[in-house]
């Protein structure tokens, strides 16, 4: 048992982490994992792609801070941390490019999400959450008027070129291979995790950090200590500075107890 001593706090993605893919109730050994985290003083923060919206109802009362839209948008009890929408203009170039060919844009703000038309890949990426997505008749308005913190489509890599192309400020990252999110291209996890440190009163060593998706990458190098699942990707768990178990099999328990987190 290797013990690790001076955290103060935990960053948890959700799917594929925390959750496996379309759970929507953590295991016990899960909840038991994040209870005794807590009783040991540490807090905890969930750092996910999803909105505030389409948080599972665990993590809403479950946690003390919240990294959403991938770090562009960080609160908690107190209120806001830290928030970064995308340019209006890189939102108007994304949703042309992409009807050049033929895939719908979905966006999200604070409160709700809009999209100009859906299809079979967007409405299964709005599934992995229980959402269902349906084109909306104020979608120019909302991208007009509004804060939009993250695009979320469907699109494979050989599509991101055309998407991206002519778009300044804005960049793709991804956990799934038929879905993006394109956040603001100073944004991301591992700026979000500083963000929150900075308000915490933290520093980088006193971070853990647990995820599976390339998403998660910047996340697991500015935290202290960085975890990648055993279902992760080779790219992740070659950027993380180690490895615990599937998600399936509770890997964070098990690294925790093992670890003398909890």
């Amino acid at each position: 048992m290797r013990m690790m001593n001076g955290i103060r706090i935990a960053f948890f993605d959700i799917d594929g982490t925390v959750l496996n893919f379309g759970a929507m109730n953590l295991s016990a050994k899960m909840e038991e994992t994040l209870s005794r985290l807590r009783d040991n003083g540490i807090v905890l923060c969930i750092a996910t792609g999803r909105s505030p919206l389409s948080l599972p109802a665990f993590a809403k009362t479950g946690f003390d801070a919240y990294m959403t839209f991938n770090g562009s948008f960080c609160y908690n009890a107190s209120g806001e941390i830290f928030k970064n929408p995308l340019f209006p203009e890189d939102i108007r170039t994304i949703v042309r490019n992409a009807g050049k060919i033929g895939r719908p844009v979905s966006v999200a703000t604070k409160d709700r999400f809009v999209a100009n038309n859906v299809d079979s890949d967007l409405k299964a990426y709005y599934g992995i959450a229980g959402i269902d997505i349906n084109a909306s008749d104020d979608f120019d308005a909302v991208i007009s008027k509004d804060e939009v913190f993250q695009i979320m489509m469907g699109c494979h890599e050989h599509e991101y070129e055309t998407i991206m192309q002519d778009v300044h400020n804005a960049r793709i990252v991804a956990w799934w291979d038929r879905a993006v999110d394109i956040i603001p291209s100073d944004g991301g996890k591992g700026i979000a995790v500083r963000k929150i440190l900075d308000c915490y009163g933290f520093v980088e060593s006193e971070a853990i950090a647990f995820g599976d998706g390339n998403n998660d990458i910047e996340m697991l190098q500015v935290a202290g200590t960085g975890v990648a699942m055993g279902n992760a990707s080779e790219l992740v768990k070659a950027a993380a500075d180690d490895v615990c178990g599937p998600v399936s099999e509770d890997g964070i328990y098990s690294y925790c107890l093992s670890h003398g987190l909890i």
